[in-house]
């Protein structure tokens, strides 16, 4: 049945109207980007596959194009506005803290953190850059590893740090095991860049780690 077919309350667009955004489960969300079904499947059909092949909504923006376009009725085209849609709510993060405290909204920084790093296959390490009130003055990838690990130089951080002349710091990282717990690595790698930050006077007031559902952070659990 097409969704014009339904009731009129059991429609995305006008369930989204009469209750709001979160009134929808993801696959209403999803249907309503991609507007329309194929033959046999509505649009909603047609979301719950994409969500069944992907895993996730989270792991849906972060999907290449083979894994998307694998499923039946999508192609390139709305793969595309996906990557739109995706980077359009990054930028709109990053705005939010930009133009504020940046520990002022613990939240928008950690959902930019994760919206950034959820279901990258390789392990990626981001440096913030805060000035004295901790307003964003940067956000720069330093590090690029593997599958498992990633090699992080406290000397080669400074430098951006003092490039930037920051007066504070978050790091942030993932784990592409979908895990978002701390290994003894982490801990100690923290614990060396707040160190040898510590020599310029910059502060480094958290680490997350970011995993498939969740970021963990090091000033929360005490770590810091």
């Amino acid at each position: 049945m097409a969704i014009t077919d339904w009731p009129a309350d059991d429609r995305p667009r006008e369930k989204l109207l009469s209750k709001g955004a979160d009134s929808l489960s993801d696959a209403e969300l999803v249907a309503i980007f991609l507007r329309t079904g194929v033959r046999g499947k509505s649009a909603v059909d047609l979301a719950r596959d994409v969500l069944k092949q992907c895993g996730s909504l989270s792991a849906l923006f972060s999907a290449g194009d083979r894994e998307f376009c694998a499923v039946p009725g999508l192609g390139m085209a709305k793969y595309v506005q996906l990557q739109a849609v995706s980077e359009m709510a990054r930028r709109a993060l990053r705005e939010k803290i930009s133009n504020g405290d940046a520990l002022g909204s613990p939240g928008s920084v950690r959902d930019y953190l994760r919206l950034t790093l959820q279901g990258r296959p390789y392990e990626v390490f981001i440096g913030v850059f805060l000035d004295a009130q901790n307003r964003v003055i940067a956000v720069e990838q330093l590090f690029r590893g593997t599958l498992t690990q990633t090699s992080v130089y406290p000397r080669e951080v400074v430098k951006r740090a003092l490039h930037y002349n920051a007066a504070a710091m978050i790091f942030a990282h993932n784990h592409p095991s979908g895990i978002a717990e701390p290994s003894r690595a982490d801990e100690m790698l923290t614990v060396a860049l707040a160190q040898a930050l510590a020599l310029v006077e910059v502060k480094v007031l958290d680490h997350f780690v970011v995993g498939s559902d969740a970021a963990m952070s090091f000033a929360e659990r005490g770590l810091l």
